[in-house]
Order: C-alpha cells, then structure tokens, then sequence
C-alpha cells in the first residue's frame, strides 16, 4: 500500500511497483492527449503561446480538461486562444514532474512544489479517467452493484485509488 506523509520540509512518497506502474502508465497516457495541434505553422503565435485553433476540443476529457472560460462562444474562443497552449505547458511539465519522480519500491522525498505538482497531475488522470467513465455522485453505487468480472470495474477502482492517493498528497501538504 503507497505510503504519503510530512518529513521536515518535504513530502515522503512511497508507492508498491504496481502502483507506480499505474500512475506511469495514466500519466503517459495523459501526455499524449495533451499533445495538442501542431503551433509550427506561426512560430512567432507559438513563441507568444498564442493558439491558432481555438475551438472548443471535441474529445469530452480535452474539453473538460480545458473548458470554456465564457458562455458567449467568441469570448471562449478569445480567451482559449491566449491561455491553452500555456495550460497545456502546465499540465505537460506537471505530469513530467511525476514520471521523473517517480520511483517503484523506493521512498521519494518531494520538495512542496514537487508535490503540488503531483497533486495537478492527479487531478487531471482524474478528470480524464472520470470523464471516459461517465462518473456521476452515485458512482459508488454502481461499483458496488457492478460486477467484478465487469472489464470497467478495473478503471473504477484505479479511480479510486487514484482519488485516495490525492486525498492523502493534501493531507500531508496542508
């Protein structure tokens, strides 16, 4: 079982290998859909971290990972246009921070920030993870009517988990 407690002026991290395995691979995961639209078209719009395609995304994770800002569609597509490519960057460095942290078996003392962005991390794999489920308040319900055999009842559980996981990272930060 992982463990997650204050030591001094960090947070100790230790998670089984088949935890870490877990997390390596949905994090993994999440950076390849965070990969977004090709910006070399207009280096200088890339360099600025100016999208040119700000259209809503299609695929429900990304539009929940990234959600309109305004209810007025050219407002949204205004402001989606200047801030995406600079969350996409925040989500991407979070996640890496997690995969170069991360070590199966091992005790890992992460520094606040390190640990903050474990905690952005997480909430995106659950976001995404939540999202593909169609998780709702009577989740719990279901899962626990669900049966076992059931191929989804994995992607519940790692949900679960994964929500334990961050429950614990706060706790020990705050």
């Amino acid at each position: 079982m992982s463990e997650v407690r204050r030591e001094g002026e960090g947070i100790r991290l230790r998670l089984e290998v088949e935890e870490a395995a877990l997390v390596r691979a949905l994090t993994e995961q999440m950076l390849m859909l965070l990969e977004g639209p090709d910006e070399a078209a207009d280096p200088l719009a890339a360099a600025l971290g100016i999208s040119e395609n700000a259209a809503k995304p299609d695929d429900p994770v990304l539009a929940r990972l990234f959600p309109d800002a305004y209810a007025d569609d050219e407002a949204a597509r205004e402001f989606r246009r200047y801030t995406e490519a600079g969350l996409r960057d925040g989500k991407r460095e979070a996640a890496g921070i997690v995969l170069s942290t991360l070590r199966p078996g091992e005790d890992v003392l992460l520094d606040d920030e390190q640990a903050q962005a474990w905690l952005r991390a997480l909430n995106d794999v659950r976001l995404a993870l939540g999202t593909r489920l169609d998780i709702t308040e009577e989740w719990y319900d279901e899962v626990a009517e669900m049966d076992p055999d059931d191929p989804r009842f994995p992607l519940y559980t790692a949900y679960d988990w994964l929500t334990m996981l961050q429950e614990h990272l706060v706790r020990a930060l705050w």
